[in-house]
């Protein structure tokens, strides 16, 4: 993989559904993309009515034997990775393809750190007076005890 072929995209403030639409697109149309800072991706609605709808989610299990999931993410890297393969035909090879050229990761690690990031300016939440829940917020209030990244 060269490194004239990675797209690094930054999400801070950024719609986590929008972006994920996005970068499924990218990863289709044969793009290695890379999305940093993804805790500080924003959930609209309700805080409470978002937070409460994610852990009801958590409660389902296989019934017969809980052990065999299904299984719901808490770390916002891979529950925003889960969002993006959501948003691809699965059951075809070109996805699974693409969902291999997404990696996602919490913080700029130092890889990408000197690379310049794009911004998606139509996926940036504007209003942040309305109600929002950052995707690192509701990763701790599902149980997730990660580092905190500057």
């Amino acid at each position: 993989m060269s490194e004239q072929s990675i797209t690094v995209f930054d999400a801070d403030g950024m719609i986590a559904g929008r972006l994920a639409a996005k970068m499924a697109k990218a990863a289709l149309m044969g793009n290695h993309v890379v999305v940093v800072n993804v805790e500080k991706a924003i959930i609209t609605g309700d805080r409470r009515t978002v937070i409460d709808a994610y852990k009801t989610k958590r409660e389902i299990r296989n019934s017969a034997n809980p052990t065999k999931g299904p299984f719901h993410e808490k770390r916002p890297d891979r529950m925003f990775r889960r969002m993006v393969r959501g948003m691809l035909p699965w059951s075809t090879p070109r996805a699974r393809a693409a969902y291999k050229r997404v990696r996602v990761f919490i913080g700029v690690p130092g890889e990408f750190a000197g690379n310049e990031k794009t911004v998606l300016e139509d996926s940036r939440y504007r209003s942040p007076r309305r109600k929002h829940v950052t995707m690192g917020d509701l990763s701790h209030e599902l149980g997730w005890t990660g580092l905190e990244v500057a």
